[in-house]
């Protein structure tokens, strides 16, 4: 009997659920030796050789913005993670993966390609703001609208969801590792330090917020000073890294308005009785509800497993292949 595996192919992390658990959370990053084209690592050993590989050792993140950048590599990624949650079976899986909603037929195609590849025996794909919904436990078969907003790696997806299928959907380039460059270019511009991308999502979890806080909070941040090249600590505080994601939570926030506009009246009276659910990691960043709700006056709720949704969501899809076939893509 074949396994049946949900997986959230993300641009940062690569989640797969079995039986509604999470069995493997990994980062979206592969360590190649350039000398036989092997893999050296994949997952959370090769994310911790970002910026520190020799010249013949090179971390590669294969997915950009949610699709795939590097075919070849995310095979390889692919079956590594496959290999690792299905080592005891003797039997080829069967796998939903989740792709984005604003993905070509190329991109479809290369994603389901990359799951055969990877030795799957058969392959679906869910868009992501599908399986976010089911994995944050809206109910997307009722006659009711619900607007699901994913905020994962490389894309904020926004999706108005109504009988089994997206009726409204857009996507905005800004997501967690923008927050990340904002913070980068932030600390260069106003303190001449350069700061790496894990030092930055360090910087995002522990003190950044979308709104100003009661009690402001603060770290040393290491990095190096642009002028003199040498090491150099700065502490900041979260009012600086509000300051720093200002912009980009605004193009969220401009995006969830221009589906709103789209969305039938029925669907978007529906909305603001049910409100807006947060998913995906960017989900987590302190006051994020609370901004959009002022802007928009809608409840917003976050997932209760917000950087799970997606992973879940695919895992359900997997469970019950026959009665989904009506939300996979290309089905």
């Amino acid at each position: 009997m074949a396994l049946e595996l949900g997986i959230d192919l993300g641009t940062s992390n690569t989640l797969i659920c079995i039986k509604g658990e999470i069995v493997l959370n990994e980062p979206s990053v592969v360590a190649i030796n350039e000398n036989d084209g092997s893999v050296a690592a994949a997952g959370t050993e090769a994310k911790e050789m970002l910026g520190r590989t020799h010249k013949n050792l090179c971390a590669v993140c294969p997915i950009k913005e949610g699709v795939i950048a590097n075919f070849d590599t995310t095979i390889s990624m692919l079956k590594a993670f496959i290999k690792k949650t299905t080592k005891n079976s003797f039997f080829r899986p069967r796998i939903v993966i989740s792709i984005p909603a604003c993905v070509t037929e190329v991109e479809k195609r290369a994603v389901r390609e990359a799951g055969l590849a990877a030795g799957a025996k058969e392959v679906y794909l869910i868009e992501e703001p599908m399986a976010a919904a089911i994995g944050s436990g809206i109910e997307v078969n009722r006659p009711v609208g619900s607007m699901i907003v994913d905020i994962g790696g490389g894309l904020t997806e926004i999706a108005v969801i109504s009988l089994g299928g997206i009726v409204v959907s857009d996507f905005v380039k800004v997501a967690g590792n923008s927050f990340d460059e904002d913070i980068i270019q932030y600390m260069k511009r106003k303190y001449n330090l350069s700061l790496g991308a894990i030092t930055a999502e360090a910087v995002k979890v522990e003190i950044g917020s979308a709104c100003p806080m009661k009690d402001e909070i603060s770290m040393e941040v290491h990095g190096r000073d642009s002028v003199t090249g040498l090491p150099r600590n700065v502490k900041i505080d979260s009012s600086e890294v509000r300051e720093a994601l200002s912009e980009s939570l605004e193009m969220i926030i401009d995006g969830i308005k221009s589906v709103l506009e789209k969305t039938p009246p029925e669907l978007a009276a529906d909305i603001y009785e049910t409100g807006i659910v947060l998913s995906g990691g960017g989900a987590t960043l302190r006051g994020l509800g609370k901004l959009i709700n002022k802007n928009i006056d809608i409840p917003v709720y976050i997932a209760e497993e917000p950087m799970q949704c997606v992973a879940l969501g695919t895992g359900r899809a997997a469970e019950d292949i026959k009665s989904m076939k009506n939300i996979f893509i290309g089905e």
